[in-house]
């Protein structure tokens, strides 16, 4: 597999002292999932974003599906966000926590005030594809790929 080097963190901010940032490189998990998930915690609290992703994985709120939402079934909880499409995309939501546990700590490390933060930054890129073979009846061999993401998340203080 091919090693690539990873940008920096693409928030760009006059005072770099009041943020804290976190970020995973080439995780397993699908792109379009983390998309969405992103999108729903941009702009929460810390608290509101852990409260969230817990109720997610509990099926008592949804991820509201807006951009990648070709074939997805309608969900009542995705009302509140005005829309009708959701899901409960577990492995996203658990990616996106562990990033959020790390950022916490980040900011704990740095003695900052970790009631007081939010998400004001949170991105999802596309990786390289990991290619591996699958072997099929008759001698013939197929890609077998698995699709992975970068994601990275900039909590600040909230105003």
């Amino acid at each position: 597999m091919k090693t690539v080097k990873l940008a920096p963190i693409s928030y760009k901010n006059p005072s770099e002292t009041e943020c804290v940032k976190a970020k995973a490189s080439a995780i397993p998990v699908k792109y379009k999932n983390l998309v969405e998930t992103a999108n729903a915690v941009r702009g929460m609290t810390v608290q509101r974003a852990e409260a969230y992703l817990k109720n997610v994985l509990a099926h008592k709120e949804c991820v509201p599906f807006k951009i990648f939402k070709g074939g997805i079934g309608k969900c009542a909880q995705a009302k509140q966000f005005r829309t009708i499409i959701g899901r409960w995309p577990k492995n996203a939501v658990k990616c996106v926590q562990d990033l959020l546990r790390n950022a916490i700590s980040n900011a704990e490390f740095y003695g900052k005030d970790t009631q007081n933060l939010a998400i004001v930054q949170i991105q999802v890129n596309q990786a390289p594809v990991s290619v591996r073979k699958t072997f099929r009846a008759h001698g013939r061999i197929n890609p077998y790929e698995r699709h992975l993401s970068h994601i990275q998340m900039v909590l600040r203080k909230k105003d």
